[in-house]
């Protein structure tokens, strides 16, 4: 028989029996388990041992991936170079333009005969085709510029993305150590410890658990955390969270056999034949609605029949009575969706729209006024009959229309975006700022509050006791045991040990030198290192009394704000051991060892001096306070301070088990504040943010603290308040919160202490929602607590710590803090501020350009019957500003002076009136350059004119002198766009940036190659010296007159200048233009085919802006969709595992159906971004009902998309 390491190769249970044994919930899981011997025959038959794990032997580990498969759900392929190329290649203004060079290179070569045609047009003729075919070359010069820009982008952000999955450890028991592995290695076999906090990456059978309750809504929608237990509930499941409790699981299923990665493959398998199946559907819509508007019959499809191509017979029969509560699916969804848009991004989205309109009104006026002078001069002036040779005039005017709108549209806006804040992230993870969501690091740069914990962020997260209050000996030193008597000893270090997780272990340092490492929590390190302070080992009592001898836990949670621990006494009876925050544990303490060890009476009397004198001192020190009590239960007859039983007690009452205490000691632990914190903090203040403390520790201590950081400073006006004060002044008489009783607190408060999560969650909300400061707060958050997610999500932006955050938290943040280390936030917002002053800079460049393109193609068409730019030229002109310029103004690097000025906050314009004020300036003077060259530069400069010339004649020297002479300008704008606030010295850190100077040498010698020899493909002729002089002449000029613009006070323009003031709420309503569900079935509110075609031509701007941030797989569009036949069974019973524990209550609706409603076009990846989500339709007639399940979260990465 063939062996492996020493054991047989064949399991005693198959990967089948596994994956049906995990289908099963609740007490049937008890039973199945039970059906295999129980949970110790299982472990045998997979080959582990519960206590020591796996051995962890190569060959071992490598049979088993091979049998049961690697904890890896396989991402689906990135798009190819080619599939980008084409989705540029969809934009509708490039469209128009290919097809518009096509007509005109057909044209080109179509000669019918004309008598009249002069001999001297044979000469052009032959030149007619390189304008359509530069055309063409531009176009495929800016889908491939751009295909590659998305190329990269996508490449940067899958590795951000493994970057994220390979910093994802779990515990695991291999070998009878306790060690963190990464999420990929886990093993079918492993022992697995799971605790508070943890994101489950297998799914597993629980060995044993301590007061363990799991929130499973990413895969049932429902909201309610599930208790779990050997007894009760033995399977917890991938993609779950632990939210309270601990312990130890058998893992039984990995990868795509795990209940996570079924769901996903089954979306994905299904994603291919979905797509015909779409496509199959909106052409018998359509057909359907036709017929329907020709019967004269309401075109106005019912919803009811929507669905009904999907559901495949199948289906009908088996999924009865799995109906998801809707009501439950509200939660779900709420703590799915992302945030609403950043303040920029709502911003930028309007202006795009705004400016889309403004260009294409210009573009068509532009080619009717073109085509009406050309009919009045030839047919009614000139008197011409119609020949066929005129269909090529009429594309070039189209050709010059539509080359305006390609100048106008400006589709380098979220290509300056994409780079300037992927350029951010790359550079933000040097600085420790991991970034989940893209806009989240501008959106920084707007921060006007931070609301941060204390422990880990503000301090250092190493703690140590240093003071303790031991039978009525107050020591600030480490007492020794013999200080202590013995059996007081005794109890204290066997209480500490036992009583804390078994995770959290004290390592040796790596060098003999160093400190030891604290693993797992650490406050329950400071404890352990201080019994190793006693010459005690808790590894030995805890060898002794291994987790499975406990009776009963109750872990720590932030209400209880202690934790106990129940076990038995050897001599029959049982202990309960607990600690916690010490004036939590005092109120429960009725006895107290007192001098020599001596059992006293603990008096209220005695209570209020003991907080006095030894609590209230300690936490002055800006110490925490951690007492350490005891009870004991005795079946025989009771001392004082115990309590006699017959039975077991009832470990449910909480509430009189955890009374009438022993009081064993108080210590008072200290975590000092990080070094670099107060600089920290006085940046940020000087940058204008308020940094607000909110911690779960004494009044006392985070007084103490907030006052070494700098958050209190003397002679200020300030709040420190606790959780249930600041609750009795925020609430009314009913005890609703009220915005206007947080408006009177939130400006004056500083330090929040003892708060609940929820509390932290009310003052986040109370200060984004109010109005009382003029420009509206945007807040950031840092927390590290699974309960701190709520928070986290609801901030502007949240930060989690990526040492002692839980996964929960890490799920729910923005930015992950990969040192915890405050001043990490202020590199972030430095950088955030970057953003947005790159994209300011990169919008005044652009919309100089724009304005004056625009007005010389319109002016000129109406004046010179042609555009003095032609299209080739606009083209070349469009390619400066917008790829090359967003490239060189998005990678400026921030520099300190960025934190010396205010944030902008949510209301200020996105263009200042100084930036209008630039933009303007520029214009006015470009325009009078170009017009004055336009009317009498030929006599000036003493060249032919190219005014009024054939529409076939050659390229002028004149209209090159004008081209050469703009794209001069452009470039040396350039240079002034690099400063927005009005700073006199253009050129300060020019070379500091390579990427810039690079780029401009290049324009500018790509410039002289085009002058000089683009000849007829550019409508170039070649300059003199001379020529060339007067255009650099008028380059420089640009810098000059830049300078009298910053002479301009800013302060006396008119404040209607500035655009984009307001709060960006107001814009959602265009933003949803963009988001319209143009293409439901249910075709009841479709807009004008006039708006529709412009959102289409937007979808650049609405695509390229939509950035895969960590995964690209949700721009595949993985929708659920209707499943074939063959997936449909496996896809029931999932499901139907899924919801067997669901209510009876919910079963009476028949005749639901596992069916996917299809998504709308246009809001698909956006919607998707924000929850992609498996979802269930209701057949009942006349509507459609869509509880989610939110995938999103299935996933031990958050698969986000981020639209900025």
């Amino acid at each position: 028989m063939a062996t492996i390491d020493g054991r047989p190769a064949k399991y005693g249970i198959s990967l089948k029996q596994l994956r049906e044994l995990m289908e099963h919930r609740g007490r049937e899981g008890v039973t199945k388990i039970g059906e295999f011997g129980g949970i110790h025959e299982l472990c045998k038959k997979l080959y582990t041992s519960p206590n020591e794990g796996l051995s962890g032997s190569k060959a071992d580990e490598e049979h088993r991936r091979d049998t049961f498969g690697s904890n890896i759900i396989p991402p689906k392929p990135p798009k190819t170079f080619l599939t980008l190329v084409w989705e540029a290649l969809q934009d509708v203004t490039l469209i128009i333009l290919e097809v518009a060079a096509l007509v005109s290179l057909g044209l080109s070569f179509y000669k019918p005969a004309d008598e009249d045609a002069p001999v001297l047009q044979e000469e052009e003729e032959h030149h007619g085709w390189i304008e359509g075919l530069a055309i063409l070359i531009s176009v495929i010069v800016v889908v491939i510029v751009t295909a590659f820009n998305d190329y990269s982008k996508e490449r940067q952000f899958r590795g951000l993305q493994s970057r994220i999955e390979g910093e994802h450890k779990f515990s695991v028991i291999r070998g009878g150590e306790v060690c963190q592995i990464s999420v990929g290695d886990i093993l079918v076999g492993d022992i697995a410890q799971i605790k508070y906090g943890d994101l489950l990456p297998a799914d597993g059978c629980l060995i044993q658990s301590n007061d363990l309750k799991v929130d499973e809504s990413s895969l049932t929608g429902e909201s309610d955390h599930v208790k779990k237990g050997t007894d009760v509930d033995p399977m917890v499941l991938s993609g779950t969270h632990v939210m309270e409790g601990s312990g130890k699981m058998v893992v039984t299923a990995v990868g795509v056999n795990s209940q996570a990665g079924i769901i996903f493959t089954l979306l994905g398998a299904a994603v291919d034949e979905q797509e015909a199946e779409i496509k199959k559907m909106k052409k018998e819509a359509k057909k359907a609605s036709k017929q329907k508007s020709l019967t004269g019959e309401s075109s106005h499809i019912k919803n009811t029949q929507a669905p009904q191509p999907i559901i495949s017979e199948g289906t009908k029969s088996e999924s009865d009575g799995n109906h998801i509560p809707q009501s439950s699916s509200s939660a779900v969804t709420e703590a799915g969706h992302k945030k609403e848009k950043s303040v920029l991004q709502a911003k930028l989205t309007k202006l795009a729209i705004q400016i889309g309109y403004a260009g294409s009104t210009i573009a068509v006026l532009t080619v009717i006024i073109l085509i009406i002078q050309f009919c009045i001069k030839t047919f009614v002036i000139d008197d011409k009959p119609w020949k066929n040779t005129y269909a090529n005039n009429l594309v070039k005017h189209l050709i010059i229309g539509v080359t305006v709108l390609v100048v106008a549209v400006p589709e380098g806006l979220p290509l300056a975006v994409t780079l300037s804040l992927a350029y951010s992230v790359k550079k933000m993870m040097k600085d420790n700022n991991l970034v989940r969501h893209l806009d989240a690091c501008e959106t920084m740069g707007n921060a006007t509050a931070i609301c941060s914990d204390k422990t880990g962020t503000l301090t250092t997260n190493r703690m140590t006791v240093v003071q303790s209050y031991i039978c009525e000996k107050l020591c600030k030193v480490l007492p020794t045991l013999t200080d202590i008597p013995q059996h007081v000893g005794n109890l204290i270090t066997m209480g500490i040990s036992v009583n804390s997780a078994y995770t959290s272990n004290i390592m040796p340092g790596q060098n003999a030198g160093d400190l030891p490492i604290q693993v797992g929590n650490k406050t329950e390190c400071a404890l352990l290192g201080f019994v190793q302070g006693l010459g005690v080992k808790y590894q030995s009592i805890r060898d002794e009394i291994p987790e499975d001898k406990f009776t009963r836990v109750y872990t720590f949670n932030s209400v209880r704000k202690s934790m106990g621990t129940v076990i038995r006494r050897p001599n029959g009876g049982f202990r309960l051991y607990t600690k916690g925050a010490s004036e939590i544990i005092m109120k429960k303490c009725a006895f107290i060892y007192g001098h020599e060890g001596t059992l006293e009476t603990f008096t209220k009397d005695m209570q209020e001096r003991l907080i006095r004198e030894v609590i209230e001192p300690m936490a002055c020190d800006g110490l925490r306070t951690i007492s350490v009590a005891y009870r004991d239960f005795v079946p025989g007859k009771a001392a004082v301070n115990e309590v006699h039983i017959d039975g077991e007690p009832n470990w449910d009452d909480e509430e009189n088990i955890m009374t009438n205490l022993t009081c064993l000691c108080v210590v008072g632990i200290e975590d000092p504040v990080r070094p670099e914190v107060p600089d920290a903090i006085r940046k940020c203040q000087r940058a204008g943010i308020t940094v607000r403390m909110v911690t779960g520790d004494n009044i006392n201590t985070a007084r103490s603290i907030a006052s070494k950081c700098g958050i209190l400073r003397p002679n200020d006006d300030f709040l420190i308040l606790e959780g249930k004060e600041f609750n009795r002044r925020i609430r009314d008489s009913n005890g609703d919160i009220q915005q206007h009783l947080i408006d009177k607190v939130w400006p004056k408060l500083r330090v929040l202490a003892r708060s609940s999560p929820t509390d932290k969650y009310t003052l986040v909300k109370g200060i984004i929602d109010s109005t009382v400061s003029e420009n509206r707060e945007v807040v950031a958050v840092t927390g590290d607590g699974t309960n701190d997610g709520p928070a986290l999500k609801k901030a502007d932006v949240g930060f989690a710590m990526g040492i002692a955050g839980t996964d929960v938290a890490k799920e729910a943040s923005d930015i992950i803090l990969t040192d915890d280390n405050f001043s990490s936030i202020v590199k972030a917002v430095m950088w955030g501020r970057n953003v947005y002053d790159s994209i300011a800079k990169f919008l005044q460049f652009q919309l100089t350009v724009n304005v004056v393109a625009v007005i010389v193609a319109f002016i000129g068409a109406c004046a010179v019957q042609d555009s003095p730019l032609k299209a080739v030229q606009m083209l070349w002109v469009n390619l400066i500003m917008d790829t090359l310029a967003s490239l060189a103004l998005a990678t400026e690097l921030p520099t300190p002076d960025l934190l010396l000025r205010k944030p902008y906050g949510r209301t200020k314009p996105l263009i200042s009136r100084t930036m209008m004020k630039n933009i303007l300036g520029q214009a006015l003077y470009q325009l009078v350059i170009i017009f004055g060259l336009l009317f009498v530069g030929d006599l000036i400069l003493d060249i032919e004119s190219g005014r009024g010339q054939e529409l076939n004649a050659g390229p002028t020297q004149h209209f090159t002198i004008i081209f050469n002479t703009f794209v001069m300008m452009t470039l040396f704008n350039e240079i002034n766009a690099r400063k927005i606030h009005g700073q006199r010295n253009v050129i300060e850190g020019l070379f500091t940036n390579p990427i810039f100077y690079t780029i401009w040498i290049f324009t500018m010698i790509s410039q002289v190659l085009i002058i000089q020899y683009g000849k007829m493909a550019f409508s170039t002729k070649a300059l003199t010296l001379d020529q060339w002089l007067w255009c650099i002449f008028f380059g420089i000029g640009t810098l000059v007159w830049g300078q009298l613009i910053t002479s301009v006070p800013t302060r006396k323009l008119p404040k209607i200048l500035s655009w984009g003031r307001g709060h960006p709420e107001e814009y959602t309503d265009a933003m949803n233009l963009g988001e319209e569900r143009f293409d439901s079935i249910d075709s009841d509110k479709k807009p004008r085919a006039g708006q529709i075609l412009w959102i289409r031509g937007l979808t650049r701007l609405q695509t390229q802006i939509s950035v895969p941030v960590i995964g690209g797989e949700l721009q595949e569009r993985l929708i659920p969709v209707p499943y074939s036949k063959s997936n449909t069974d496996q896809a029931i019973r999932v499901v139907n595992a899924f919801h067997q524990g669901l209510d009876a209550r919910y079963g009476n609706h028949t005749n639901t159906l596992l069916a996917e409603v299809l998504r709308k076009q246009n809001s698909m990846s956006r919607r998707l971004s924000e929850t992609s989500s498996i979802e269930y339709v209701d057949n009942i007639p006349d509507e459609l009902t869509i509880p989610e399940i939110d995938v999103e979260r299935l996933s031990s990465h958050s698969h986000t998309e981020t639209a900025v």
